[in-house]
């Protein structure tokens, strides 16, 4: 593929010599006002100079960008062409059936089908299959992919195919690492080079947490698979110029305190600032004292603190960090030369223009967690065991946590991270348990059920990970044992580290504790963790314990953990050891002793914690370049398993009709040339009801498929038995069972029904009876009744999750009306054909006295058809006995590319439809 020539308005397109090589490049110096801007706006200027085409991209789209007021609300729409695609295997399948069926529909169209074609390198990393089944041995990582191949052969078939079938597409196979550690680690280049040109690396991710990313200077974030694929095939981001919010640092962190309580301190910050759609971006003195891996660290949990990104610049860390993983001379020399020569490279002197500042001084952060549901509920370790205090009733029935009918109310997802509680005595339940191997123990309220090192947010961090080890270390030299109802996991997110731990001669120490390699991938922070001990699990449900969960994850929203865990808490490596060791929430770490030594001597968390110095000196001798070069150097080939795959060939896939893994994608059936008429929506019903902060993991299909639902009953029609089932996020490639997963999360609070939990609605067209919230779908859809959601503030927040979408557009709802929206969800309904509307500012369903027994309509959608983006529309809400509730819903679709999608249907009807005529 031949690069773009840009009109080159500005005449910055010049000529960069490094070493033997030269390469073009787009000046930033050629535009007035570039100098000014903060770091990731002028990786976004650049990127406007290289694709000016006079259409799309115009030379006022630079000016504004160059003009861009820091004080101004974002209202400029410029379009954004990200240089590369990256996935996750959950989300990556998906758009690979999406492809393939666009293939089809092409075809049918009367277009060529090799067409449908990634035009910029598109790279999936399959890490979330592996579940984490097998745990405290040493066969563990063995067997459990075993099993992960055993479930998804189906699935990596297909993506072979791909792989062989579309240009520009590689696989990362099964047992590799996690995404976005692949990701810094070999995949990112912080500079591009193709067809001649030098640009800066630029990405969008079918993941959230593409944003770690951000911690090497590489501009980029999550979006749905719907926008990724768009992506691929060439179709630029449209989006607004941003207020960009820097945060400076200055300091070092003190002895004790790890990247992982830095990054709950600045989530915690940012998310009380309010971040959301900005974006962010790190200067100052302090940042040169900050690690390449801490930074990767809080890029990460950008999602968590709403922001759109989370962004370093480049400087002498960055190349250090680069040549340490092994990238090439030539690579290293052309990220220093490029940054340099652009203004890009970090100058702690120079402070750029930004819409807002916040400041930490490092040597104040403190060891921390966040729990029990939310990452940005951070709370110092010091007041750890009294916060878990005075929620632990909320969770436990017969306390707090019972409604008037005496059924169980656990915390919806709109009630407050912490419920003040007197002080006094926490309840318990003691229960005696046998375990498989003869142990009898005892199992109580805010016991630690789950120890889970995991999660790319730390683990590609050598320190935590080597202090985590150390850690392990010296509590076993003093006779420390893990409690024997926690399920230790260990998951890196590379096997670099597994290299290095043995390098160190560690691995023992970590496995002595039970923390053996139970995969390389997400595991446990996405809801992998595998089932709890059958004794422990029947212990927890025959009696309702509410016990609790300690990862090094990024996300701990309520149901997503483990379906036995009501509690989840996020913290550093080294302390998911210790509460393993302690098996209790209900212990002060910071004071009282976690066991006793042979001699009956109390040993605290203090006399094991690893210093600075023994961590620093484990990782000068353990971790060498060779290891990046070594593991990384055949990364897409895989081993025997995936090699020995069988493989279809041929442009269009052969679906199988029998498959429960992959269907063709029913986007197409029946498209025309010409997009359908835009219309209003007229007798809509409510299909949920629903509070604040529901986030895409209470709308998308994931975890484990009951069998009592929907989708279990459909794969049991279709032969498939209870053990086979697997979980959602496998099963992605299949519509069937997606559509029947929407909105079943265990914990979802849909109001329609009170006091229930789970995917359950009413059915108006049945006099309002109880039903799942799929077969009332489809009732609904058999008597053309359209549908429409109703909630509160913060919809959608989470991972970024096109199934979110994709279900609910499947589910026949036509529009949702919130409060407000997470940007990722928002446009991915869009880019999906349903309408995202907002209630008018200050009021609500509640304010407004609706309880979802009305029947909508909507009027002024048509506006959009004629090509105009209406900034409101009249929403009327029918009582059934009488009387209406009428407002102005805020019209979110922000900018006309949105709407060029709305319109079509859909971003994938816009970009095929766009593809035939070109």
């Amino acid at each position: 593929m031949t690069a773009p020539t840009s009109k080159d308005s500005f005449g910055a397109r010049g000529t960069l010599s490094v070493g033997d090589n030269s390469y073009e490049v787009f000046r930033l110096s050629a535009v007035e006002g570039a100098e000014r801007l903060p770091y990731s706006l002028k990786i976004l200027l650049e990127n406007l100079l290289r694709t000016e085409d006079g259409v799309n991209i115009t030379a006022d789209h630079v000016r504004a960008l160059a003009g861009w007021d820091p004080t101004a609300a974002p209202a400029t729409e410029i379009q954004f062409t990200p240089g590369r695609v990256i996935m996750q295997d959950f989300t990556g399948v998906p758009c690979v059936v999406d492809l393939a069926t666009m293939r089809e529909a092409v075809a049918e169209l009367g277009g060529d089908p090799a067409k449908v074609n990634p035009l910029a390198p598109a790279e999936l990393v399959i890490d979330h299959s592996v579940i984490a089944d097998v745990f405290g041995r040493p066969d563990a990582f063995e067997r459990n992919v075993d099993l992960e191949y055993e479930r998804n052969k189906e699935r990596y078939q297909f993506l072979r195919w791909g792989q062989t079938a579309f240009d520009e597409f590689k696989v990362v196979p099964p047992g590799t690492g996690i995404v976005h550690q692949v990701n810094i680690e070999h995949l990112a280049r912080v500079v591009m080079t193709r067809n001649g040109q030098a640009y800066p690396d630029t990405l969008v991710g079918t993941d959230s947490h593409t944003t770690m990313v951000n911690g090497l200077g590489v501009l980029g974030w999550g979006v749905g698979g719907i926008e990724a694929e768009a992506a691929m095939l060439g179709q630029p981001v449209s989006m607004l110029i941003p207020r960009v919010v820097g945060f400076k640092l200055h300091g070092e962190l003190p002895a004790g305190a790890t990247a992982t309580d830095l990054v709950l301190t600045i989530t915690e910050m940012l998310r009380k600032h309010g971040v959301v759609g900005k974006f962010v971006e790190f200067y100052g003195s302090g940042v040169g004292s900050v690690p390449l891996a801490n930074r990767a660290t809080i890029g990460n949990m950008s999602p968590e603190f709403g922001s759109t990104c989370a962004i370093f610049p480049v400087d002498a860390e960055t190349v250090e960090y680069l040549k340490f993983t092994g990238r090439s001379a030539e690579q290293v020399a052309l990220v220093e030369a490029y940054a340099k020569e652009q203004g890009l490279w970090h100058d702690p002197a120079r402070e750029p223009v930004y819409s807002e500042t916040l400041e930490l001084d490092l040597a104040t952060v403190v060891p921390s967690i966040a729990g029990p549901k939310r990452p940005q509920d951070r709370i110092a370790l010091a007041d750890a065991k009294q916060s878990f205090r005075n929620v632990i009733r909320d969770y436990v029935p017969g306390e707090d946590g019972v409604d008037e009918e005496g059924e169980e109310s656990f915390p919806a997802s709109d009630a407050p991270a912490h419920n003040a509680r007197p002080n006094g005595a926490r309840p318990h339940k003691t229960v005696p348990v046998t375990l498989a191997d003869g142990t009898q123990t005892t199992l109580d309220h805010g016991h630690v059920a789950i120890a889970a090192i995991t999660s790319c947010t730390n683990t590609s961090n050598p320190s935590v990970m080597i202090g985590a080890a150390l850690l392990a270390k010296k509590a076993v030299e003093k006779g420390l044992q893990r409690k024997p109802w926690v399920k230790t996991t260990l998951a890196p997110g590379s096997k670099v580290v597994m290299d290095y731990y043995q390098r160190a001669g560690l691995l023992p120490y970590l496995e002595k504790l039970g923390f053996h390699l139970v995969g390389y991938g997400c595991t446990t922070c996405i809801g992998n963790s595998g089932p709890l001990p059958e004794e422990i699990s029947k212990a927890v449900q025959d009696n309702d314990l509410a016990v609790v969960s300690v990862l090094s994850g990024n996300r701990n929203f309520e149901g997503r953990i483990n379906p036995d865990v009501k509690m989840n808490y996020l913290a550093s490596p080294p302390l998911v050891v210790a509460y393993a060791l302690a098996g209790t929430m209900d212990l002060d770490l910071t004071s009282e002793p976690l066991g006793t030594d042979p001699d009956g001597n109390p040993v605290r968390l203090s006399d094991i914690w690893p210093t600075p110095q023994e961590i620093q000196d484990v990782i000068s001798s353990a971790i060498s370049s060779e290891m990046f070069t070594s593991d990384y150097s055949d990364v897409f080939a895989g081993d025997e398993r995936w090699r020995s795959l069988p493989t279809p060939t041929g442009n269009t896939f052969e679906w199988d009709p029998n498959s429960t893994y992959v269907r063709k994608a029913p986007y197409f059936d029946g498209m025309k040339l010409e997009p359908e008429p835009v219309t209003d929506i007229s007798g809509a019903r409510v299909l949920a009801l629903l509070g604040d902060s529901v986030t895409t993991d209470h709308i998308s299909p994931a975890g484990a498929i009951k069998a009592d639902s929907p989708a279990g009953k459909y794969l049991r029609e279709h032969g498939v038995e209870r053990k086979d089932f697997n979980s959602y996020g496998s099963r992605r490639g299949n519509h069937e069972v997606m559509i029947r997963g929407t909105f079943a999360n265990i914990r979802l609070r849909n109001q329609l029904v009170p006091g229930v939990e789970g995917g359950f609605t009413r059915n108006f067209l049945a006099g309002g009876e109880q039903t799942t919230i799929y077969d009332a779908a489809m009732a609904y859809a058999d008597a053309g009744v359209p549908l429409v959601v109703l909630a509160g503030k913060e919809y959608g927040s989470g991972s970024s999750r096109d199934w979110a979408a994709k279900g609910t557009r499947l589910l026949g709802v036509r529009a949702v009306i919130a409060e407000s929206f997470e940007r990722i969800h928002r446009s991915n309904l869009i880019g999906m054909g349903v309408l995202p509307l907002q209630f008018p500012e200050g009021q609500s369903a509640a304010s407004l006295g609706l309880d979802g027994t009305e029947t909508f309509d909507i009027t002024g959608v048509t506006a959009l058809g004629g090509g105009e983006i209406p900034r409101t529309v009249k929403v009327v809400a029918r009582r059934d006995g009488g009387g209406t509730v009428e407002f102005d819903a805020v019209v979110r679709i922000d900018t006309p590319g949105e709407a060029d999608y709305y319109r079509n249907g859909g971003i994938m009807q816009y970009v095929l439809r766009k593809m035939i005529r070109g």
